[in-house]
């Protein structure tokens, strides 16, 4: 198979929701000798995001994103050992930790969210739910993390976004990472109460922001 027409396969398997498909592209593209740079740049990134459009127009709906992220997540998987070895660190977007707050064990949506970031180009550590605050601070800190993003499903949990402003106050880290928080039941308007970088309504937003915000920094610098 020539390489157009891998990368066309590569952006179909993702679109399709077909993972054995995707891994088997995955492998086949590194013995043919394309870089995993190419491989996700040219063929499964372009499928993750047309995955993402297709949910916006309500073209798809959340089987199929999940279907295709989890996708992303396998030919990573294959993808990753090369990147690491091979030092080529282009793609990566910046480091995100991600997790749902202490007192919530919902993580669907987070799941989603981390994967997504991690099919666009992020190094993702996904802390899982039901996180201690100060677990969030320490990994970030502890990775260099670009972003922290906070998930809360529950009016409940999501005051716990608000304790980690606070923290992250008392112990002088304003700037040292941007913060993002999401959620059911979490608003743009909560974002801006408690002195949030951003608010994403659903993954692919929230990568979008991510990437805005990432620009913005490096134009600044």
């Amino acid at each position: 198979m020539a390489s157009p027409q891998i990368f066309d396969a590569m952006k179909a398997a993702v679109i399709e929701g077909n993972k054995t498909e995707a891994e088997q592209l995955a492998r086949q593209a590194l013995a043919q000798g394309v870089s995993p740079n190419d491989a996700l740049e040219r063929g499964f990134i372009p499928g993750i995001r047309r995955v993402g459009q297709l949910w916006e127009q309500g073209e798809y709906f959340l089987p199929e994103l999940v279907t295709s992220a989890e996708c992303m997540k396998a030919v990573l998987a294959v993808l990753k050992p090369e990147l690491d070895k091979a030092r080529q660190k282009s793609v990566l977007s910046g480091k995100v930790v991600i997790g749902t707050v202490e007192g919530d064990i919902h993580d669907i949506g987070k799941n989603l969210v981390a994967a997504m970031f991690a099919a666009n180009g992020f190094e993702v550590f996904d802390l899982g739910a039901d996180v201690k605050l100060q677990t969030f601070i320490d990994k970030a800190l502890a990775v260099k993390a670009d972003f922290v993003c906070l998930s809360a499903l529950l009016t409940t949990t999501m005051l716990n976004q608000r304790r980690f402003m606070g923290l992250v106050k008392e112990q002088s880290l304003a700037g040292r990472f941007k913060i993002l928080v999401g959620g059911a039941p979490v608003t743009k308007k909560w974002a801006e109460d408690i002195g949030a970088h951003g608010y994403a309504e659903n993954a692919m937003a929230a990568v979008r922001l991510a990437l805005s915000l990432s620009a913005g920094a490096e134009e600044s610098s």
